[in-house]
């Protein structure tokens, strides 16, 4: 059995700027995947791909296959059907659901418009809020979104997207407006509900350290392109792209007080700005001239797959002394 999702070589044009430069990695049936990046780095247009939410402007070559299908091929049609198979959580649940309607609305929707028993879709509404960690589930179910708080909205929203069991999880920067305690919580109780129906998630988000607690792998996005694959536990313990390890030494400590928050140096590059080469040679501490002319094809090294010219010199430890240290490299 081949993978539930395969991006294969996906490029991405809105009007003349571009967006992606030939993006691939695939996801696998139940399988919990990162993308993460600075900002402009593509990932949340590498998910909407998937479901095909972009802008009329927007022009593609490449594939985006869900379970065998090209997302970016389909008729209109045939899009609805494709759809049902995914799973979509936006960063502002204010904005996804209608601020007119009581919450019991939203959660019973789509059992209103297919004509299904809206007693049985009542009940596990109520059934799914609770098992979200929502307390008084049947008051909530009457209460309209203003009346709640963000992370309880954020349940109501992850809740009405399980309910429906989808093969795909598509979780753009569900928990960036949530407060720490609340995102572990929120993602936590996604996850056990997610692997009890066997649900894959693809999570867009820019923090590192909660893609690797809730994801099985890590996709590092940087001006449009992938730089490094590799399961979380390599991510965290051996990156090998320098731009991972920037990202890595840019998480301020927990055990020391800091002067100045680490950063990685220099302005991110989005994909319209990028030149022939390595979109980050710019920034990169190790970078040579090659660096900056040729892009570097992806190779397989030490668990990673990844795009560099100096992967090899990384691994061998060559380079500690030019690249930035993470957090348990300086104890």
């Amino acid at each position: 059995m081949g993978p539930l999702v395969e991006y294969r070589d996906l490029a991405l044009t809105i009007g003349d700027v571009p967006i992606l430069r030939g993006v691939s990695f695939d996801v696998a049936a139940g399988e919990a995947v990162g993308l993460v990046g600075e900002s402009g780095s593509g990932k949340s247009m590498t998910l909407r791909a998937l479901a095909r939410l972009l802008p009329d402007n927007a022009s593609t070559t490449g594939e985006a296959l869900f379970d065998g299908t090209d997302a970016l091929a389909l008729s209109r049609g045939r899009l609805r059907s494709h759809r049902r198979g995914l799973g979509m959580v936006f960063q502002d649940p204010r904005a996804a659901i209608n601020p007119m309607h009581p919450v019991e609305s939203f959660l019973v929707e789509r059992a209103r418009d297919t004509g299904s028993d809206l007693g049985a879709a009542r009940t596990s509404a109520v059934t799914m809020l609770r098992r979200m960690g929502i307390h008084d589930p049947e008051r909530r179910m009457a209460q309209y979104p203003f009346e709640l708080s963000g992370g309880l909205l954020q349940r109501v929203m992850i809740a009405s997207v399980l309910m429906e069991r989808p093969r795909l999880l598509l979780a753009d920067e569900p928990t960036t407006a949530l407060d720490v305690t609340t995102q572990s919580d929120v993602l936590a109780l996604a996850g056990d509900l997610r692997r009890e129906a066997g649900t894959a998630m693809l999570l867009v988000t820019h923090d590192l350290d909660l893609a690797g607690a809730v994801c099985d792998r890590i996709v590092v996005m940087y001006g449009g392109q992938v730089l490094e694959t590799a399961s979380a536990t390599d991510i965290a313990s051996r990156p090998v792209h320098p731009y991972t390890r920037g990202l890595l030494a840019s998480r301020p400590p927990l055990t020391r007080r800091l002067d100045t928050i680490p950063v990685v140096p220099g302005t991110p590059v989005s994909a319209s700005a990028t030149g022939p080469g390595c979109p980050f040679a710019s920034r990169c501490p190790v970078a040579v001239e090659r660096c900056a002319t040729e892009l570097p094809e992806e190779r397989l090294i030490a668990g990673s797959r990844v795009r560099c010219h100096r992967a090899e010199e990384v691994v061998a430890g060559v380079l500690d002394a030019e690249l930035p240290l993470r957090e348990e490299e300086v104890r």
